[in-house]
């Protein structure tokens, strides 16, 4: 345990400044904050951009032709991830997922992947390394990114009919590029791919079953998320939020399911299957059935701010810590420090009310921590 920190402190332009420990310690595996939480989880963004314009993420009309993107210089290098990544994974972090925006824009992407899939765990394993895309250019890196190290992928699918798909990604991209980006990765021998369906009541709903039909059978495990109010740009109202009870009555009353066990402690997503053996599904159940109280996750953005939670306002800045010549000690002991004092539960506190009343600041844009 930390014996003293220095109070947290604003630095203008900057954002939150981590609370530095005065007496340094030996990182260790045992990082729990104010809930007793262990940090197991790190989520990376690597890019700010992307070429969709999904209305639940970034809409187009707040990202539009002239949004200011970061430039080169302010993102984290790959370097600067890689060690970063090391440091968290000293600390018991065993899973990784790169993000965006759209992952894949990052140029040479593959590159970083190599680097991560270096990385081993202080029991000698290495890393559960994971990416979450949108599909677009799958198909063109699948191969790069499986011969890198990559050992799992999330593909973001909102429907199978084309008018509902661009309704949602508010671009002109046809499902079937999506679904031939899938078939690619599983060519050259991804297993068992994620694919993540946001549900949007009265806008997508009615492809639930459909969706559930194509993927059922098809060793791709589908999972339903529903709308949240992440960011403060999306326009999120609980009356567009379909529970995910409905989802899984819905799906229930065409192909049988039964629930099964979660794969880890703290997954977030509920897991069925088919009672006639032929596969399984997910809900993730953020609006109406919420898993603040073993929520393991920490983000990294885009320009190497830490945030604690997936609505957050304010992060953690690391980046300067790492350009500043900081030791890998002096960054551990501060991602401790800043872990210990997390209290994050937005999703049980939200209840009723709108993300407004609960969250005055802007909290922070899902394209830029990611999911």
């Amino acid at each position: 345990m930390v014996e003293k920190v220095i109070p947290i402190r604003i630095d203008e332009g900057r954002g939150i400044v981590p609370p530095m420990p005065v007496q340094l310690m030996q990182a260790n595996s045992l990082t729990q904050d104010l809930r007793g939480r262990q940090l197991r989880d790190l989520r990376i963004s690597v890019t700010d951009r992307c070429n969709f314009r999904c209305t639940y993420c970034m809409p187009k009309e707040v990202f539009d032709q002239n949004y200011p993107y970061l430039s080169h210089k302010e993102l984290l290098s790959f370097e600067e991830i890689t060690r970063l990544a090391s440091i968290f994974a000293s600390l018991g972090v065993e899973k990784i997922r790169l993000t965006g925006g759209e992952p894949l824009l990052r140029k040479n992407l593959e590159v970083l992947i190599e680097m991560l899939a270096a990385i081993r765990t202080p029991s000698g394993k290495p890393l559960d390394l994971t990416l979450t895309t949108n599909g677009s250019i799958l198909r063109k890196k699948a191969s790069a990114l499986k011969d890198a190290g990559l050992q799992r992928l999330t593909v973001s699918l909102d429907g199978l009919d084309d008018v509902i798909f661009k309704k949602m990604n508010d671009v002109d991209f046809p499902v079937k590029d999506v679904l031939d980006g899938i078939a690619a990765a599983q060519e050259v021998g991804f297993k068992n791919i994620k694919v993540n369906m946001v549900v949007k009541k009265n806008t997508n709903d009615h492809e639930i079953v459909a969706m559930a039909k194509h993927f059922k059978g098809s060793d791709t495990i589908l999972r339903f998320i529903e709308f949240m109010d992440v960011g403060s740009s999306n326009g999120w109202d609980m009356s567009q939020v379909l529970p995910s009870k409905e989802v899984i009555a819905r799906i229930h009353h065409e192909f049988p399911l039964e629930p099964i066990d979660a794969n880890y402690p703290g997954e977030v997503a509920q897991r069925w299957r088919y009672v006639d053996g032929s596969g399984e599904i997910g809900v993730i159940s953020s609006v109406t059935q919420t898993f603040c109280h073993e929520c393991t996750r920490a983000r990294i953005s885009t320009d190497g701010q830490m945030y604690l939670c997936l609505f957050a306002n304010q992060g953690f800045d690391f980046k300067t810590m790492l350009r500043s010549g900081q030791s890998d000690l002096e960054i551990a002991n501060a991602i401790m420090a800043t872990w210990a004092v997390r209290d994050d539960h937005y999703s049980e506190v939200r209840g009723s009310h709108t993300a407004n009343s609960i969250t005055p600041n802007r909290k922070v844009e899902m394209s830029y921590i990611g999911g």
